[in-house]
């Protein structure tokens, strides 16, 4: 199969496709690997790699694109919708709930679009929004004891304290694999941490993990608002996969919040949990409303390509390996969970909780897969 990898272009994203190893594993399979001339040169892995692995260099985006195969690492941009035709397939980040110009560009184009975060395990776990989960999680309270800082909005308060000084608060809303990883760093540091979750299991978790050192609550509206106004920081990591995610902070609970407290609302790329949420990047990341710092950077492990992209690229190389040796439809009758990941195709939405957060019409993917 020809295989393209595009360089990213969304505002700093610095994040690629495919490693030189995993174009390796891929080349000494037979297939053909096209790589856009300096596509992972901004983290160390230079064309002269990729050549050596067996790739061809591309040296447009467009000539990348021209593959039966496109891996990316973030969804299409405005710029690249032009890229899209049918019977191509797309593996990379999507997020469509939010993004209804991006979902009708897929259908436009009639393309076949792979989403990783909707692609399922044998347990029912996300294997390609794990890793990116891992790392978004953990930088939350990285970042989030940055902007805490007075010099940078903040309400000047150190996560950790000091002897004889109460440490900060932190409230995780959501104890998936994001919020598990706040929880561990925040701990870490020494923080009051609570995390809050619907899900008992997820909670007795971290109750044992802790010995009771982070206060765990079920969610409801009652807790979420008492520790949301006592907090320094909130960390919001809920997630509905393929849908948008819940508002769980309206305005009315945003103006109880303290001063200069922040908001890290990882939730954004599905829209965000917070009401007052608005997509930010890195070179712009923060804004303020009701007096609380947010920061809502939707492509938050952009922050750390290296490490991100190694991470992600050791969770996605199997698929693609699969896709391209089997052909897209027998690699997902093989694998239902890897079936879960298809979103649109051939022009319709294929993906339950997608199509309900656009307001479209779902084709089973049963029908799709055996057409």
């Amino acid at each position: 199969m020809r295989i393209g990898v595009p360089a990213e272009i969304k505002s700093g994203e610095f994040r690629v496709g495919l490693v030189p190893a995993a174009v390796r594993e891929l080349c000494a399979a037979g297939h053909d690997v096209m790589v856009q001339s300096g596509a992972g040169s901004r983290i160390g892995f230079g064309d002269a790699g990729y050549l050596a692995a067996g790739a061809r260099i591309a040296a447009s985006a467009a000539e990348a694109w021209d593959a039966e195969l496109v891996v990316k690492v973030k969804e299409p941009q405005a710029a690249e919708f032009a890229f899209l035709k049918a019977e191509q397939l797309l593996f990379t980040y999507l997020h469509l709930a939010p993004d209804l110009r991006q979902a009708e560009a897929l259908l436009r184009a009639g393309c076949i679009a792979i989403a990783y975060e909707t692609v399922t395990d044998g347990e029912g776990r996300l294997p390609l929004l794990a890793p990116m989960s891992a790392v978004a999680g953990r930088m939350a309270v990285q970042a989030g004891a940055h902007f805490l800082e007075k010099p940078h909005g903040g309400r000047g308060v150190l996560l950790g304290g000091v002897p004889g000084v109460a440490p900060g608060r932190v409230t995780v809303l959501g104890a998936g694999t994001v919020g598990a990883h706040a929880v561990r760093i925040a701990a870490g540091v020494g923080a009051q941490v609570t995390a809050i979750d619907r899900n008992i299991k997820r909670l007795d978790m971290l109750d044992r993990e802790y010995q009771g050192r982070v206060r765990t609550l079920m969610a409801g509206t009652a807790a979420i608002e008492e520790s949301v106004c006592r907090a320094d920081l909130v960390i919001g990591a809920v997630l509905r996969p393929g849908g948008v995610a819940p508002k769980l902070i309206d305005r009315a609970l945003l103006k109880k919040m303290q001063g200069g407290a922040v908001i890290v609302d990882v939730a954004i790329d599905q829209g965000g949990c917070c009401e007052t949420s608005r997509p930010t990047t890195h070179a712009d990341p923060v804004f303020v409303e009701e007096g609380v710092v947010h920061y809502c950077v939707a492509n938050m492990p952009g922050a750390v390509p290296l490490t991100s992209t190694l991470a992600l690229g050791n969770a996605t190389l199997p698929y693609i390996l699969a896709l391209a040796g089997k052909g897209w439809k027998q690699a997902l009758r093989d694998d239902p969970g890897f079936a879960a990941g298809l979103n649109a195709c051939a022009g319709q939405i294929t993906h339950p909780a997608v199509a309900a957060a656009l307001g479209m019409t779902c084709a089973p993917r049963t029908d799709v897969l055996r057409a």
